[in-house]
């Protein structure tokens, strides 16, 4: 199934019909980061992730196999931290920034081609309970805040400072935004989103560029109640609602704890589908460039949430930063259970 290069018209049911297609929820994959480190790649770099489309591209392949063969429907690209302005930072052209950025859409549905290619060949996702259909897959090009970019953690906070307008950040998301438009990925996951601004923000270069392929704005909260900067979740989520290309809203990159009252308030601003993908429950330190254990409220594993973050009305669940292929098997073997 197919999502990209549609017409307009159809875009707000794509997302609601790959959902049927799925059984009625979808399994979003897991922290990049955490398994490329765990593949030996070091990321202490401000490209992050990023940087291993240029030194390791094959690792970005094998992680995004990982997840497809733990059970993921959407595989997200490796682009989050990968910027036109970060790349050429590094000493790199434009048009080989524009390249890279192109190239993580690539990995992504090369890994889904051979995927399908050794399902074909006897999986047991294809001849269990005599069914013999692809489970369908599809590809995210992610598209980070801002605040990832100049990866000093203000993604985390939302604080961008006085200087920084909506015009601002239009004109800083707007080429890399067109060049994955045209990477062949199925739909746009603007992802962290730390603020009302930056929402508003992607809502109107949406709009403004015709673009013709679906999109989810996903936020992230500190305290289960606004997105990190302060700004109430509800507002947050209405912008995204109101935005024709947007065909699912949600949270990634927060706590497990605060899940489910986040979907209960999203609730009451869209009626469009609902995505969560929680971090671990640990801390990211902006300073040490780490993740520490939380203090106060211990997470517990965050899969014995699945069936409580569903009945509120979430229905496609994946992991952030901190979680592995194993959360994912665990995600979609939990939903499997409770069809």
């Amino acid at each position: 199934m197919e999502l990209g290069n549609v017409e307009n018209s159809s875009t707000s049911t794509l997302m609601t019909d790959f959902l049927k297609k799925c059984g009625g929820y979808a399994v979003v994959d897991g922290g990049l980061a955490t398994e490329l480190e765990g593949h030996g790649a070091d990321l202490n770099d401000p490209l992050w992730s990023a940087k291993c489309l240029i030194s390791s591209p094959h690792l970005v392949r094998r992680v995004h196999l990982d997840y497809l063969d733990a059970g993921a429907n959407i595989i997200l690209s490796a682009s989050y931290q990968a910027t036109i302005q970060g790349f050429v930072a590094k000493g790199l052209s434009v048009e080989e920034a524009e390249s890279l950025l192109r190239r993580s859409v690539e990995i992504a549905c090369e890994a889904r081609e051979i995927y399908y290619d050794k399902s074909t060949k006897g999986s047991w996702d294809y001849i269990e309970s005599g069914n013999i259909s692809r489970r369908p897959v599809l590809v995210a090009a992610s598209i980070g805040s801002y605040g990832a970019y100049l990866a000093d953690g203000s993604e985390y906070s939302g604080k961008y400072g006085d200087a920084v307008s909506l015009e601002t950040l239009k004109d800083f998301h707007r080429r890399r935004l067109q060049v994955l438009l045209k990477s062949g990925a199925d739909l746009i996951a603007f992802e962290t989103i730390p603020n009302k601004l930056e929402a508003k923000a992607y809502a109107e270069l949406l709009e403004e560029e015709g673009i013709n392929i679906p999109a989810w704005f996903s936020f992230n909260s500190k305290d289960g109640i606004n997105v990190v900067s302060g700004d109430s979740i509800l507002e947050c989520a209405s912008i995204a609602d109101s935005c024709k290309q947007v065909v699912a809203v949600g949270i990634n990159c927060t706590p497990p704890r605060f899940i489910h009252g986040l979907v209960l308030s999203i609730r009451k601003a869209t009626s469009k589908p609902i995505v969560i993908y929680p971090n671990s429950g640990e801390t990211y330190n902006a300073e040490l460039k780490q993740w520490t254990k939380s203090s106060g409220v211990v997470d517990e594993d965050f899969v014995s949430y699945i069936n409580k973050w569903r009945e509120a009305g979430a229905s496609l669940f994946g992991g952030c930063c901190r979680t592995t292929p194993n959360t994912i098997r665990a995600i979609g073997s939990v939903l499997s259970k409770n069809p």
